[in-house]
């Protein structure tokens, strides 16, 4: 039996379920194809480590997917009780669980198996657009540590950006985890468009574990008080990146 991750609160989900064995395999795939990241939480989310997927077996009602680093956190993850999952592919979050997980082994590597989920939550939940990144050419944002000199500074790399805020990956974790602090006059190089200066709110923050068993942090960060000018450049990057995927997945480039 399925259930809703920790993170979903009480909002009302049912609007959002998908029960469809085919929407729930084609998800699955795309997840796979696109190479999402895919978070997997355990004891109501206090342990977190990312995952992809690695294969979807629909003769065998199977979903095959990375171990997380380390034997013991795998074991961790088969004797949970319930295993939460939660990804995004085309903007939507894709949410699901089991409460059965069982090592395997995929061309000599360890993997886990699950059985392919009976149901899901496809949910749209975000104010703006928000498009991921390049990963090969990262934009990196340089934020002011010392907001009085603004002498020392740091580069971050964006994740993604909307027109309501970016996504960070703080590696060496020098911002905090602060909820509300507002970090003033970072710049942000967009490709073919120029430096924008914006002020950023960290909203959200979440330790994760990669595969390579190395800690990441990802940070959400508001916009704030932005000028019109710059909501403009913001929109013609996301446009322009917007083209280029398309133009991709047509085999335009």
């Amino acid at each position: 039996m399925q259930s809703s991750p920790p993170s979903l609160g009480t909002e009302n989900q049912h609007p959002f379920q998908v029960d469809s064995r085919r929407e729930i395999i084609a998800l699955m795939r795309g997840l796979k194809d696109n190479n999402q990241f895919i978070s997997m939480m355990i004891s109501d989310g206090a342990e977190i480590f990312i995952t992809t997927v690695i294969d979807v077996d629909d003769t065998n009602n199977s979903l095959i997917i990375d171990c997380a680093p380390g034997q013991l956190a795998n074991q961790r993850m088969i004797e949970a009780p319930r295993v939460y999952f939660e990804g995004l592919l085309d903007k939507i979050s894709i949410q699901f669980s089991s409460s059965s997980i069982q090592n395997t082994s995929v061309d000599g590597r360890p993997a886990l198996k699950l059985a392919i989920p009976t149901s899901l939550i496809r949910l749209q939940r975000r104010e703006y657009y928000r498009i991921n990144t390049p990963l090969s050419n990262p934009i990196r944002c340089v934020i002011p540590l010392d907001e009085e000199t603004g002498i020392e500074n740091v580069q971050i790399s964006l994740v993604d950006i909307s027109c309501g805020g970016i996504a960070l990956l703080d590696d060496r974790k020098m911002l905090g985890n602060e909820i509300g602090k507002i970090y003033q006059n970072c710049k942000i190089d967009l490709p073919s468009t120029g430096i924008i200066t914006v002020d950023l709110q960290i909203r959200s923050t979440q330790d994760l574990i990669l595969l390579n068993g190395k800690s990441n942090r990802r940070l959400g960060c508001q916009f704030i008080n932005l000028s019109s000018g710059v909501l403009a450049s913001i929109q013609r990057y996301i446009m322009k990146l917007e083209r280029e995927r398309n133009a991709k997945l047509a085999g335009r480039i």
